[in-house]
Formats: C-alpha cells, structure tokens, sequence
C-alpha cells in the first residue's frame, strides 16, 4: 500500500509540474506575439497642400467597422475626404449578392454606415441617399480597404490651406448591440437593424501653423441611428462597446520640406 502512496504522489508532483511548464510556455508564446503591427495607408498621393498623419488604435471592441476621414473649417463647412473604406466608397460589399447561391461581391446600400460623412459631403445619389454609389463613388485616390487593427494614414490635401480646421473622423460596426441600442427599439427601420449601436465621430482642431504639436481625437457625438439625416447628437450616454471600437485616434501634421 506505502508503495502506491509513493506512486501516486511522484506522479501528482509531475503532473502539477507539467501542466504549470505548460502554462509558462502558453503565456511566454502570448509575449511573443506582441501588439498587431501598424498597417500604413497611403490617400492622395499627388495632393499639393498640407501633409497629415493620422495615427488609430484599435479597441477592445474593434471589429471590421467601416470609417471615413476628412476635414471641415472652422465653422463646420465641409472641405474634402482623405480616406473612406472601399465598401462605403462604391457601395460594393464583398458579401454583397447571394443570388447565385453562394456570396458575391455587389452593391449594398447602407445610409446608417457613416451618415454623418455622407450629409456633410452633400452628394445625393439618384435614389436619394448621400451614400456613393457604384456610378458615383469615392474617387480611388481616397479610398482603401478598411485596415484589421492599428493603422496610420498618410494623406495630404488637394491644395494648400492655412488657419485652423476640424479633422474629422466617424466610425461604424454593423449589429453592435447594446442593453439601449438593441434589435427591438425600431423594429419597423430597415436600415437600423444593421446598425445598432449609431456611427460615433471624433474630432480635433488643428492649427495648421503648429506642426510640432500631437493632437488627440475626442468623440463629439454619433450619427442618426439610421442614416435619415446628417445630425450629429452629442449624447453618447447610451453607448457602450461601440466607444471601445477605438482605443485612440491623433493626427500630426507633417512640414514641407
């Protein structure tokens, strides 16, 4: 009997010895792999006017949102797009058509993606959204796939400006539910159902003088939950995981040379 307790007890010894080696190996594998590497995007190669970085981290909640930058004056009038997902640019969805029977790229009109963007552009397309189309999209030049995780943007302006301007940034991830934004608040809205949780923007003043200087984005509002109009509410009280999407948005603007 002496000898099964010995037995049982070196065999207890090297299992908690295994299983903690184990562990120790999994967690040194995690250190390993680090944060996601920073994905560089590059808009407006041939503008003439001011340089801009803008830098985002991806949240917690990050996941295959859509976005658009761009930028306004001082008294919110729009003056153009640096970047917008390609989805959103030519309302072309990869899971856009499964008529086939299998899915396939085609068009999907989507008003409560980034409404805010899409009213301030104030292009209306021939069914009435201001969302582009397919016959009027986004330029390529300001377009790109939506990055998976952390990237910077490189991009200019069409031409040279000065003063100070607001640099604008909206972002939405379809079905991000919450306990407020959630799937029977608007039953009968066909166009909120794939939105839940509203668009959020995020802004910051630049003063394009002050090219020494980091400038962080702060949220400023959402979007209307539908895409109806171009409101902005500034109420974010009712969100939750769609604030986690980013971690931190800041922009620096690059000297000439």
């Amino acid at each position: 009997m002496k000898k099964y307790t010995i037995a049982f007890g070196i065999l207890l010894v090297v299992t908690i010895i295994f299983v903690f080696s184990c562990g120790s190996h999994l967690q040194q594998g995690r250190k390993k792999s680090g944060p996601s590497e920073m994905l560089v995007l590059q808009t407006n190669v041939d503008g003439k006017g001011i340089a801009l970085e803008v830098e985002m981290r991806a949240g917690e909640h990050h996941n295959h949102p859509v976005m658009a930058v761009w930028l306004e004056d001082a008294g919110g009038n729009y003056i153009q797009t640096l970047y917008v997902s390609k989805s959103i640019a030519n309302s072309i969805f990869g899971h856009g058509d499964k008529s086939g029977g299998a899915w396939q790229p085609g068009m999907v009109r989507r008003p409560a993606s980034l409404p805010y963007w899409a009213h301030k552009r104030g292009i209306q397309a021939e069914d009435g959204l201001y969302i582009p189309d397919s016959q009027h999209p986004v330029p390529d030049a300001y377009s790109g796939a939506t990055p998976p995780g952390d990237f910077v943007l490189k991009t200019k302006t069409d031409e040279p400006l000065n003063g100070k301007v607001n640099l604008m940034f909206e972002i939405n991830q379809s079905w991000d539910w919450n306990t407020y934004w959630n799937n029977a608040r608007f039953p009968d809205d066909y166009e909120y159902r794939s939105s839940a949780q509203p668009a959020i923007v995020y802004s910051a003043t630049l003063d394009l003088a002050d090219t020494d200087r980091e400038y962080i984005l702060q949220p400023v509002g959402h979007s209307h939950y539908s895409g109806a109009d171009g409101s902005l509410d500034p109420d974010l009280s009712t969100l939750t995981t769609a604030l986690d999407i980013v971690s931190e948005i800041k922009v620096r603007i690059i000297p000439s040379k």
